[in-house]
């Protein structure tokens, strides 16, 4: 296994952030002004929300908000996986953590039955946080019921939409924040881990997992997962 990754940043979003971030949209993505002015004002508010977040991370030598980021490179990685992604997968990629440092692992036990609940009342929190700004966005209650689907993953895998978001969760994951989680974690746990996150993956993004690079430790890892399953 050789997989490669440039090691160079991707663009974050405009929002607090210092840096342009544009939407590749295809040319027929919204039909009147109406629908463009109503999807720039969703975006725009998630961003404004998640520019909020205390927690940094330092990008080129400036200190971004880690949520903001994230939401940058999950839209990204969605626009890449699939350049006509509708209009409620690119909503609920920019808003799958939105505000997610309000609801800390801290506040529940440190163990796997706290952790659960953790996620759990996160992914409802994020809906919805995510229905309301929709909502004042001007979309109709459809719309909205579509994105909080996608955000609590309620139809894995049927909805072609809902796999995408998951390749592009499991892609921001491997790319930005594997080493990290490593440096920290149990082998075996780790090995655990990108074991559940492979099987949830489509072929197409196990191919481009694995034309990502990564350190001398996380390549041993991957290939240690893979062998194992």
């Amino acid at each position: 296994m050789g997989p490669k990754l440039s090691g160079s940043h991707l663009p974050v979003c405009q929002a607090a952030c210092g840096e342009a971030y544009f939407l590749r949209m295809s040319s027929d993505a919204f039909q009147t002004t109406a629908g463009r002015n109503r999807f720039e004002s969703a975006i725009r508010r998630f961003d404004e929300e998640n520019a909020r977040d205390p927690n940094l991370e330092i990008i080129d030598g400036a200190a971004r908000p880690r949520e903001l980021v994230y939401a940058g490179r999950l839209t990204d990685w969605v626009t890449r996986l699939c350049a006509g992604a509708s209009e409620e997968l690119r909503l609920a990629a920019r808003c799958q953590h939105l505000c997610r440092w309000m609801i800390p692992r801290s506040d529940y036990p440190m163990t796997r039955a706290g952790y659960l609940k953790w996620r759990e009342e996160l992914k409802e929190f994020h809906a919805e946080k995510a229905g309301g700004i929709l909502r004042e966005a001007g979309y109709a209650d459809d719309t909205v019921a579509k994105v909080q689907a996608l955000n609590l993953k309620k139809n894995f895998p049927a909805d072609p939409d809902s796999r995408v978001l998951e390749d592009a969760l499991c892609l921001v994951f491997l790319q930005f924040q594997f080493t990290e989680l490593a440096a920290k974690t149990d082998d075996a746990k780790m090995v655990n881990a990108l074991q559940k996150s492979w099987k949830k993956m489509t072929p197409v993004a196990r191919e481009r997992a694995m034309k990502l690079e990564y350190g001398a430790k996380e390549k041993l890892l991957l290939e240690r997962a893979l062998a194992e399953d």
